[in-house]
């Protein structure tokens, strides 16, 4: 039985770093390294879970090529149940270029490949039974799953009795609302970032109130993540939200997959019997281990040490 099936995006990541600015047109820039990372919401989240103790099943589609065997070869390495994942000979996988400057901040560069034909006649079903909770990462990312597709996964979740949680990504669309609004009836859990939540409520900035929009459109639960002040939980329309800080007392080395670590506490806590306010304090632990090493999940610790770090540094929470 896995505790949580992770659906969505593979990525490799080269990570170059330190790029404080870019060389001119036709120069050469020495900086300190460039690595290849495994990355993407879904496989970062289902890595992170792993570490941590989960037992996890990845569903997303990846290229017949270099970047594709290296993603299914850090799953399979990692202890994660392959079994979902598709192998296009028609798609390149998806793969970024991360450049991180010397305050920890990244921009990307980035190619969709595989991950923009994804949808939901690739998922096995066979692994969603043998699943306690399914989540749904990178929303707004996956061009022929997002909006119906992604509904129609999400109701059949629910009819198989499954809890379900969906995280979102940035969109310059400006049709992130069309892509959400069928599949919040069906949604257990959102879990998005502040800026991405103020967007999808049309500019609001109220955590309150943005997490109300939400409720009103199907939601029902809600958790935003908001970076270095913590996470925002509001467990219903009626429920006032709590602001829970995170860890001010460590050096940001890299945020890299800072989100998708903190979904991973997230959802481990949901799977682990956890609380929704206990899981959004592990959680916040999560992803502040994800920022003090380079690489989305090389911070991560086990269950054992995370908790250990929440005993010993809860006086830093401010």
């Amino acid at each position: 039985m896995y505790d949580v099936a992770c659906i969505g995006i593979l990525v490799a990541d080269c990570i170059a770093k330190t790029v404080d600015e870019l060389p001119e047109a036709g120069k050469l820039k020495k900086i300190d390294s460039i690595k290849l990372y495994s990355g993407g919401c879904a496989m970062n989240a289902a890595v992170d879970m792993q570490k941590i103790g989960a037992n996890v099943a990845l569903l997303g589609m990846v290229g017949n090529d270099g970047f594709g065997s290296f993603l299914i070869g850090e799953l399979t390495r990692n202890g994660i149940s392959t079994e979902g994942i598709k192998v296009s000979d028609d798609y390149s996988s998806s793969a970024s270029v991360v450049v991180v400057d010397s305050s920890g901040e990244r921009s990307f560069l980035h190619s969709t490949g595989a991950n923009a034909k994804f949808t939901d006649t690739d998922i096995d079903f066979d692994v969603i039974k043998d699943s306690k909770i399914v989540f749904v990462a990178g929303t707004m990312l996956m061009d022929t799953f997002d909006g119906e597709p992604c509904a129609r996964v999400l109701k059949k979740c629910k009819e198989m009795g499954k809890i379900t949680v969906l995280d979102s990504a940035w969109d310059d669309s400006g049709k992130w609302m069309d892509i959400l609004k069928p599949c919040m009836p069906y949604i257990d859990y959102f879990i998005p970032s502040i800026e991405e939540a103020e967007q999808f409520a049309g500019g609001k900035t109220d955590l309150n109130e943005i997490a109300d929009v939400f409720f009103d459109y199907g939601v029902k639960h809600v958790a935003i993540k908001a970076g270095k002040k913590g996470c925002f939980v509001k467990e219903s329309k009626d429920s006032e939200g709590k602001l829970f800080p995170t860890y001010m007392n460590v050096k940001r080395v890299d945020t890299t997959g800072a989100g998708d670590s903190w979904c991973s506490g997230f959802l481990y806590g949901l799977s682990h019997e956890m609380t929704m306010e206990e899981s959004a304090k592990f959680a916040n632990a999560v992803g502040t281990h994800c920022i003090m090493a380079v690489g989305a999940s090389t911070g991560i610790k086990s269950y054992e040490e995370i908790k250990k770090f929440m005993e010993e540094n809860e006086q830093f929470l401010k």
